[in-house]
Parts: C-alpha cells; structure tokens; sequence
C-alpha cells in the first residue's frame, strides 16, 4: 500500500506542476544526503505513520453475486491509515525552493483525494476515495522541529501532506446459500405419547397424526361457527332482598 501512494504521489506531482527536469525521490533529507545532492530535488519524505481513527467503520460489507441479487460474503470495512509526508524542494537558491514550493502547494490544494487515474493495484481496485490534506497545524505530540532534530539536518522550509490510505484488512466470511425449504417445527412427548405434531406450512400439514388433524379441524369449525352466529346480550340477573322480620 505504502508503494501504491509513493508511485501515486510521483505521478500527480510530475503531471501537475510540470517539473519532469526536476527529480522526485522519497529520501531522508538528512545532512549527508544534502551534501551529496548536485540537482534540483524534490524530496517527499514519508515519517510517520498512524491510524486514522475517525475513519473507522464499524460492521460489515455485503458481497453480492454478479446479478446483485444475492449475498455471497461479507467482509470488514477498510481500515485507514495516514501517511505523513515531508515535502520539501532542493535547489542551489531559495527563490527557486519557494518556486517549486508554491507549485507543490497548488497541486495539493486542487484535490481532495488523489485522482483515481493516478491509483494503482488494490487503491484503485477498492474504489473508494483515498482523502488529502495538507498543512494541516502538527499533532500536539510532535513539532516539525523534531523531525529535523531527528534527521540530524537544519530547518528548512517544507509542506506537510497526509495520505489516508484505505487498507483491506482481508477478513472475509463466506455466506450460506438460500434458505430452499420452509422452516419446520415438531412437538411431542416420550414413548410415543401424545403424538408427534408438526408445523411449518402446508408440507407439514400432511405430516401430521390423525388425531392432531381432527383437533385442527374442530377448532376451525368452532371458530367459523361463532364467527356466523350472532351476538346476543347476555340477561342481567336480578337479585332480590329480603326483610329482616
């Protein structure tokens, strides 16, 4: 995943700044690097990588078969990850640093996510966005001066992007085929007595003892005999005191 957006980001930034005399390399800008550098660079240097959190989903995905109508597995949403990028130019003046600079910022700005003619191997086969952002204020938990600290290099003017990546976690469960055959329920005791009854639909009627038969068909005839009949009041009972004498 991590080569996808590296090949990803290299081709948006030869397209769109129309730099192709200038190199793209993913190197450490550390001093000997530097020192060793003889052409105008830009340098996109990957230091981070974490989570993001705010992209988790919960649940799962359903996989239907090629007519769409039924479901043949389901598997975990893709999980996010941000890959926190130092971009920085390397020239031999610093007009030309903030020239280059200023053409990295425009391309960045001009998209949401990283276009999808860029995408390669599973980022595009996903087919979902894959977000953008750039200079964005750092993490309370770390300054850009750290970095360099890190890279044992001086400060030196860059942008700061963040890919989040979507990654198959690859967690997929296959689904049972259709249910063919209604459900059916039987009821009975030990030993043979009372009978087996069973339920489930007209299939399962047929299935079911004489006695229980004859039981069903009596209350139905019970049933359509009080649905006919009318409804009459039922007479009040009159009740009558006697005298204490």
């Amino acid at each position: 995943m991590i080569h996808e957006v590296d090949s990803a980001l290299r081709s948006l930034i030869e397209r769109e700044t129309g730099t192709r005399d200038v190199e793209v390399v993913f190197d450490a800008p550390t001093r000997e690097w530097a020192g060793r550098r003889n052409s105008p660079t830009i340098d996109v240097y990957l230091y981070d990588i974490r989570e993001d959190l705010r992209r988790k989903e919960r649940g799962l995905i359903n996989e239907y078969d090629e007519r769409n109508l039924r479901v043949v597995a389901r598997h975990l949403p893709p999980r996010y990850f941000k890959l926190s990028y130092l971009v920085t130019a390397w020239t031999q003046r610093p007009e030309d640093e903030h020239r280059l600079l200023s053409s990295l910022l425009y391309c960045f700005l001009r998209f949401e996510a990283l276009p999808e003619e860029v995408l390669t191997g599973p980022l595009l086969a996903m087919g979902v966005p894959v977000p953008v952002t750039v200079a964005l204020p750092p993490p309370e938990d770390r300054a850009f001066a750290d970095v360099w600290s890190a890279l044992g290099g001086e400060l030196k003017p860059s942008i700061d992007l963040v890919i989040s990546a979507p990654v198959d976690s690859g967690q997929r469960y296959e689904a049972g085929p259709p249910v063919a055959v209604p459900p059916r329920l039987s009821i009975g005791g030990s030993d043979g007595w009372p009978e087996v009854e069973q339920a489930g639909g007209k299939a399962a009627d047929r299935l079911r003892g004489p006695a229980a038969r004859a039981a069903a068909e009596r209350a139905e005839a019970e049933a359509d005999e009080a649905e006919r009949s009318p409804v009459r009041p039922v007479p009040r009972r009159r009740t009558t005191r006697k005298s204490a004498s």
